[in-house]
């Protein structure tokens, strides 16, 4: 067996099962693995280092210069930099080795771009373009009527559907929700359920052929709207922002946003804030969309 997998390769699949256990989210897990891939790749091609013992804080300052030569953000860096400074403090607190070469790296700078949320003309010419399509309809409708994730929307079963509340079921590190489900949306799925292929595949969205309707396949399918729509810069994520921004600009609670969406930390939801020109007045309740 080579060096390379006695120490670099092995200490990253040490490092994917640490994650596992810690019951990060598959995306994470997924994420971080690629990173630090393409980091050990860059280490044994360029540098022609396989032991972990050998990286030391200019490799990780000339991989950062590396990904900048590639044409990579500096959005992009940073992440990848995250990845490499988790793996490198897995490392340390294992006593894998003895110090961490990630911890004097700096992050580059960047600005993130606000969250894009969809104006009222927006996402009312959304709604028309997919008028005739009852799938996309309410697939467009839930989500702006909920803010719920995409990954979320895609698991949703026809149990989870009752009168006037949907309920999401725990994934991974995210705990199971019950969201409000409003005249709009409840129309919309109904509409949905008339035209719905008859299947014994219990998922809400399906294909023409009964099979369940994937997350890849719901944003190829609100992208071909977005673009019909003549809607720019938008992502399904949109969606979800347009329905958190609307309603703490009609005054509901931070707390019951929070709440809905499913947000872990209070504070990510008081960045959108920042989006709302005037303070609003206190409100309990859902406005519809």
């Amino acid at each position: 067996m080579s060096d390379v997998n006695k120490n670099l390769h092995s200490d990253h699949e040490k490092f994917k099962e640490f994650l596992k256990i810690q019951n990060r989210a598959s995306a994470t897990i997924v994420a971080y693995g690629k990173d630090i891939e393409q980091f050990i790749e860059y280490l044994t091609n360029e540098k022609k280092i396989t032991q972990t013992t050998s990286v030391l804080s200019e490799h990780i300052e000339d991989f950062k210069k590396y990904l900048a030569e590639k044409n990579y953000t500096a959005k992009s860096i940073s992440r990848k930099l995250n990845s490499i400074k988790t793996f490198f403090r897995f490392l340390t607190s294992k006593g894998l080795i003895k110090n961490n070469p990630a911890s004097t790296v700096s992050h580059p700078r960047y600005e993130s771009a606000p969250p894009r949320f969809l104006s009222k003309i927006e996402y009312r010419a959304l709604r028309d373009c997919a008028r005739d399509d009852p799938r996309a309809a309410a697939i467009i409708e839930i989500l702006l009527q909920t803010g719920m994730r995409v990954g979320e929307l895609s698991r949703l079963n026809l149990n989870d559907i009752s009168e006037n509340e949907i309920k999401i079921k725990p994934y991974e590190s995210n705990p199971g929700r019950t969201v409000p489900l409003n005249l709009a949306a409840k129309k919309a799925i109904q509409r949905w359920l008339d035209f719905r292929p008859k299947s014994k595949n219990e998922r809400l969205f399906i294909t023409k052929t009964g099979n369940p309707l994937l997350i890849r396949n719901i944003r190829s399918l609100l992208n071909r709207f977005f673009k019909k729509a003549g809607i720019e810069n938008a992502t399904i994520n949109s969606l979800r922002h347009t329905f958190i921004v609307h309603q703490l600009t009609a005054g509901v609670s931070i707390e019951l946003i929070q709440k809905i969406v499913g947000h872990k930390r209070i504070s990510t939801t008081e960045k959108y804030l920042e989006l709302i020109k005037s303070q609003p007045q206190s409100n309990s309740h859902l406005e519809e969309l």
